[in-house]
């Protein structure tokens, strides 16, 4: 009973970071499972089975605060499938010890960056609305998908840094889109793991708890991502990124850091990453004081452009005199 408990815990607490950061759910929760004993297919199993009822619901509750791009959406999901269903049937076959370190090593490299170009920059607003294109969004979403259903999680990791990087969706609708998204990818890996092992080595009372602390967390993740400015998002997604992937690096047989060394850098990593968060708090704070670009306008479509009260005030009194 104690563990049905701590499964729905942990459930709730992965689908509020997933929710918020488009990230973490299914790494979170496959940890866990890992670390109670479940083998890898089984526990990836089980996380994607209960990701399928927090995907749905998160994406609702993205969809109804104007968080979702439903062509990025479509563009990405679909091709998201097809790699999750892939890796799926071949996990008990594959090995990713090898191409765990290589992804940690671009996947880090991106956080960096996301890291110092929105604590410094803000949101660059010039190639906001471009759309995105299917070359790049098809490899990754295979790729993406790929590494969700072989990893036990890697959808929010991959395509969470991706989006954000280009530059052409805010960082709200990135969140939501990949989180939406990943309904497709969560439901082709299921199918795909259900051919490859069968239902037999799928624990539903685990997917049953999973499932419910991720239904109460969805909306609450949902409000959280339309109200957090994008400066301070993007600053907290590049942390939540270069933690996960340098312990990855540090933890894999090509370095094996001891204990003490990786203790060090996880430290020195969370102190930046605080810093930097903090930093862009205040920059926000500011800059929306001072009457500056205001960071969050990208989080509430329905402010008004700086101006735009003057012509509606003048409008009247012409139609008055008319």
């Amino acid at each position: 009973m104690r563990s049905l408990v701590l499964l729905g815990l942990v459930g709730l607490a992965a689908q509020l970071v997933d929710g918020s950061l488009g990230m973490a759910y299914g790494v979170t929760s496959t940890t866990l499972l890992l670390a109670i004993g479940a083998n890898p297919a089984s526990a990836s199993a089980t996380v994607h089975l209960a990701e399928i009822g927090t995907t749905l619901a998160s994406g609702a509750a993205h969809w109804r605060f104007g968080n979702v791009d439903w062509k990025v959406v479509l563009k990405i999901g679909i091709p998201g499938a097809i790699g999750a269903f892939a890796g799926a049937t071949v996990l008990s076959r594959l090995s990713t010890e090898v191409a765990a370190p290589v992804m940690s090593i671009i996947l880090l490299s991106l956080g960096l960056y996301l890291l110092i170009r929105f604590t410094v920059r803000g949101l660059d607003r010039k190639n906001l609305g471009k759309p995105l294109r299917k070359r790049f969004l098809t490899p990754l979403g295979l790729v993406g998908g790929f590494l969700d259903a072989t990893g036990g999680g890697g959808w929010g990791p991959v395509g969470t840094p991706a989006l954000l990087a280009s530059g052409r969706i805010e960082p709200r609708k990135v969140i939501g889109s990949i989180d939406t998204s990943e309904f497709l990818v969560a439901l082709a890996a299921s199918a795909g793991f259900i051919v490859g092992i069968g239902s037999a080595g799928i624990d539903f009372a685990w997917v049953g708890v999973l499932l419910a602390g991720g239904l109460i967390a969805a909306p609450i993740a949902a409000w959280l991502v339309r109200h957090i400015p994008p400066r301070v998002l993007g600053s907290a997604v590049g942390g939540v990124i270069v933690l996960t992937n340098s312990r990855t690096l540090l933890r894999s047989d090509w370095i094996d850091a001891p204990a003490g060394v990786a203790l060090a850098v996880y430290i020195a990593i969370a102190v930046v990453w605080i810093a930097a968060v903090w930093y862009s708090v205040r920059r926000h704070l500011a800059e929306r004081d001072v009457g500056g670009p205001v960071l969050d306008k990208a989080n509430n479509p329905e402010a008004e452009a700086p101006g735009a009260e003057a012509p509606a005030r003048t409008e009247a009194p012409a139609a008055e005199t008319a």
